[in-house]
């Protein structure tokens, strides 16, 4: 039985237009689904407002039994959502079966919050019980981008839900199935009740009018630096918590000291992986002089070998640029780079939404593409002298996501990296990594912080609430 049957999606309720669901490597369509309306998030906010009291009070054990069934649906589904998020968002088969595996791994990490001690007894000056106690915030708003759909849509619905909260999620329309309702569908054969989950594609009225609804207190977004700012001046107008998951250009050191002949491809997945289209992507490879010239040699040589196809119908090693949109920006950014002084050391050629690795050599501060974040398969690389300039370039810029180091000495490595404000570190590895268990998120302009994973779920979706108890009605000198 088909879990994704056009016929049975669950956008025919909702009042905006309809929109065409696009393979983007052959511009097929693959459906229609129908679009939210400010109305409709307005209608979603007040149904998830009714349904949550009733899924906090239920048994922690019959929430995370829901979330650990949906976690096993992922699996037993694998097949059918690897053919989504291939077709719809352009994913390799390898880069959908590591979606589907976070996914379910965050619904088990999930289950598990629901039976995390909640609270605190505290110490009292006065004669009573003093605790404090996390009590769900009540209605989670999420909004989820194009790039890893599953993942980023799922990282923060399946914690809400566990510690009892309902969610109004709004994919992008451009993956409105495998980043929305992929999960309404696995949800709903899982069993959480009616009314918990609402999945609203949209365009940018549906986000500004979740953000600004007053029954939902706490939104959850991942997207553009751009569109994160806006999302938080409307959140603070509105007096309610955004956790904001933004941009990155990522900087990866290679030190003198570091091994080419395993760099490379670590070098080569960090820029290229899902066509670059990772927010933790290598926008930046900083590498020693000493081997600067022998790595952009490889580096090319590796951008030239790697295959780029149809993902469903070939095997290669990068898919399609999401849309004719993001290709634009992504040519105009080498294109400016180029003339600016850049070297085109490989790539820099498209064939439809088929956008060659690129490698550019001789970058600097007034290199478009080493300046900005391109969301795109772009690998530029630039030389330095010193540990000291090393770490200076690297901070520099307004991004503060991940930081990956390669050196034979790993303590040379930590020590650098302390050096450096960033969010994430990963020594002797690539920038594009995420587990379930692990705190994730950004500083500065890549956004406010760890938001998902482990604790940070459980303080993201929660509101800490201080409780006292007396015996008796206390008396005070009026």
């Amino acid at each position: 039985m088909s879990l994704l049957d056009p016929k049975n999606w669950q956008s025919h309720s909702l009042s905006g237009p309809e929109h065409t669901v696009t393979e983007p490597a052959t511009g097929d369509s693959l459906g229609t689904v129908r679009l939210a309306t400010a109305a409709d998030v307005e209608t979603a906010a007040e149904t998830a407002r009714a349904a949550q009291a009733e899924w906090a009070r239920a048994p922690h054990f019959v929430r995370a039994g829901v979330l650990r069934k949906a976690g096993d649906l992922f699996a037993a589904h694998a097949d059918e959502l690897r053919e989504w998020l291939v077709r719809e968002s352009g994913s390799i088969p390898g880069k959908a079966d590591f979606e589907l595996h976070v996914a379910a791994q965050e619904c088990y990490e999930a289950a598990a919050l629901a039976s995390r001690p909640a609270g605190q007894v505290l110490p009292s000056e006065a004669a009573r019980l003093s605790y404090t106690r996390r009590v769900p915030v009540g209605v989670v708003g999420v909004i989820s981008p194009f790039n890893a759909p599953l993942i980023l849509s799922i990282r923060s619905v399946a914690p809400a839900l566990a510690v009892g909260n309902a969610v109004v999620l709004k994919p992008d329309p451009r993956t409105a199935v495998c980043g929305g309702l992929s999960l309404a569908a696995v949800f709903a054969e899982a069993g959480l009740p009616d009314g918990l989950l609402h999945i609203l594609p949209g365009g940018p009225d549906a986000g500004q009018a979740l953000v600004a609804d007053p029954r939902i207190p706490v939104v959850s977004f991942t997207g553009s630096t751009a569109a994160g700012r806006a999302v938080g001046e409307a959140a603070g107008r509105h007096l309610k918590r955004a956790h904001l998951e933004l941009g990155g250009n990522s900087a990866l050191i290679v030190l003198e000291d570091a091994d080419l002949d395993a760099v490379i491809s670590t070098a080569a997945w960090g820029s290229f992986f899902h066509q670059g289209q990772i927010c933790m992507t290598t926008g930046r490879h900083l590498v020693h002089e000493s081997l600067y010239g022998e790595y952009v040699e490889r580096l090319a040589a590796k951008a030239d070998s790697l295959a780029v196809g149809d993902p469903h119908r070939e095997q290669v090693h990068l898919g399609p640029i999401i849309d004719g949109g993001q290709l634009a920006k992504i040519d105009g950014l080498v294109e400016a780079s180029t003339a600016n002084g850049a070297k085109l050391a490989a790539g820099g050629t498209h064939d439809r939404l088929f956008y060659r690795p690129t490698v550019l050599a001789d970058v600097g501060d007034r290199t478009p593409a080493y300046t900005e974040e391109v969301f795109g398969p772009v690998a530029p690389v630039r030389s330095f002298g010193t540990p000291d300039e090393a770490a200076a370039l690297a901070a520099a810029g307004p991004y503060g996501l991940s930081l990956g180091i390669v050196t034979r000495d790993t303590a040379r490595g930590l020590d650098l990296a302390e050096r450096i404000p960033t969010g994430i570190v990963h020594i002797n590895d690539q920038t594009v990594n995420d587990e379930a268990v692990a705190p994730f998120g950004g500083i500065a302009a890549s956004g406010t912080g760890a938001r998902f994973g482990g604790d940070a779920n459980l303080e993201a979706f929660t509101e800490l609430r201080w409780t006292t108890v007396r015996g008796d009605v206390a008396t005070y000198p009026f």
